[in-house]
C-alpha cells in the first residue's frame, strides 16, 4: 500500500507539469474558483453553528458545571481535548458531505477533464457522446451517494469512540485517512468507467488499490493548507493525478492480457 501512496503522491507533480504543458487551465480554474468559494462561505457557517452547538450541549447535559465543581484540572484538560476532537470529526463530517455535493454537481466537468487527461497519454480520441455523458453522470451521482452512506456510517462511529478518553485522541486521524479514502475512491473511478468496469467491479479493484485512493486524498486536503490557491487547484488537480496514477497499473494489466493472447 505504501508504494501506491508514493505513486498518488508523485502523481501530483506530474499533474502539474501535464496541465502546465498542455495549457488546461481553463478546466482547472473555472471549477477551481467555484469550489474555493464555496468552500469559504460554508466553512464560516459550519464554524459559527458547529461551536455554538458543542458549546449548548456541554451545558445542557451539565458537563461544564460538573467539571467546573470539581476543580480538577486533569478533567479540564479532558473536557477541552474532547471538545476540540469533536469539532474537528464534525469538520471532516462537513467536508465530506460538502464534498460529495460539489463532486455530483462537477460529475461532467471532472468526467471530462479525466478522459482528456487519458486521450492526451495515450494519443487517442474519445468521440463526444451525449449519452455516454449522461451515464457518467448518474453513475457518479450513485458512487458519490454510496461513498456518503458508508462514510457517514464509519465517521458517525468514530464520533461516539471520540468521547472515550485517550483511545479517542487518535480518532481524528482515523476519520481523515477514511475520508481521504473516499474521496480518492471517486477521482480513479473516472478511469474505471472507461476501463469498462462494472460499479461492483469498481470497488473491488480500487479496495485492492487502497493507497492509490488514500494517497490521492491525502495530497488533496494538504492542498487546503494553502488558502485559496490550494482550495482552487485542489479538486481538478486531484482528476489529473487520479488518472495519471493509474497508467502504470493499466498498461501493466494490458501487457499481461497481451502476452496470454500471443501465447494462446
Amino acid at each position: 500500500m505504501l508504494k501506491d501512496i508514493i505513486i498518488s503522491f508523485q502523481a501530483y507533480f506530474q499533474a502539474h507539469r501535464f496541465i502546465r504543458e498542455q495549457k488546461l487551465w481553463k478546466w482547472i480554474l473555472v471549477p477551481g474558483i467555484l469550489y474555493a468559494g464555496l468552500f469559504l462561505i460554508s466553512f464560516i457557517y459550519f464554524s459559527q453553528t458547529s461551536t455554538a452547538f458543542i458549546e449548548w450541549f456541554i451545558l445542557k447535559t451539565g458537563l461544564r458545571s460538573w467539571v467546573e465543581r470539581l476543580n480538577n484540572g486533569s478533567l479540564s484538560f479532558l473536557l477541552a481535548m474532547g471538545t476540540l476532537l469533536v469539532w474537528l470529526i464534525s469538520l471532516l463530517f462537513y467536508f465530506s458531505l460538502f464534498k460529495y455535493l460539489f463532486l455530483i454537481v462537477g460529475s461532467p466537468i471532472f468526467s471530462y477533464l479525466s478522459e482528456k487527461t487519458e486521450s492526451i497519454m495515450e494519443g487517442r480520441e474519445y468521440p463526444f457522446s451525449f449519452s455516454q455523458l449522461l451515464h457518467d453522470m448518474k453513475r457518479g451521482i450513485f458512487l458519490a451517494l454510496r461513498n456518503s452512506f458508508w462514510q457517514s456510517i464509519y465517521v458517525l462511529t468514530i464520533l461516539v469512540v471520540s468521547f472515550i478518553p485517550l483511545i479517542g485522541w487518535l480518532t481524528p486521524f482515523m476519520a481523515l485517512l477514511i475520508e481521504c479514502y473516499y474521496y480518492g475512491f471517486a477521482m480513479l473511478d473516472y478511469s474505471m468507467e472507461r476501463m469498462k468496469m462494472s460499479v461492483p467491479r469498481s470497488i473491488n479493484y480500487i479496495g485492492n488499490h487502497k493507497g492509490l485512493a488514500i494517497g490521492n486524498g491525502m495530497v488533496f486536503y494538504l492542498l487546503h493548507l494553502l488558502p485559496i490557491v490550494g482550495w482552487v487547484l485542489a479538486p481538478s488537480y486531484a482528476v489529473v493525478a487520479a488518472t495519471i496514477s493509474i497508467q502504470p497499473l493499466k498498461k501493466a494489466e494490458q501487457s499481461i492480457s497481451n502476452s496470454t493472447t500471443t501465447g494462446i
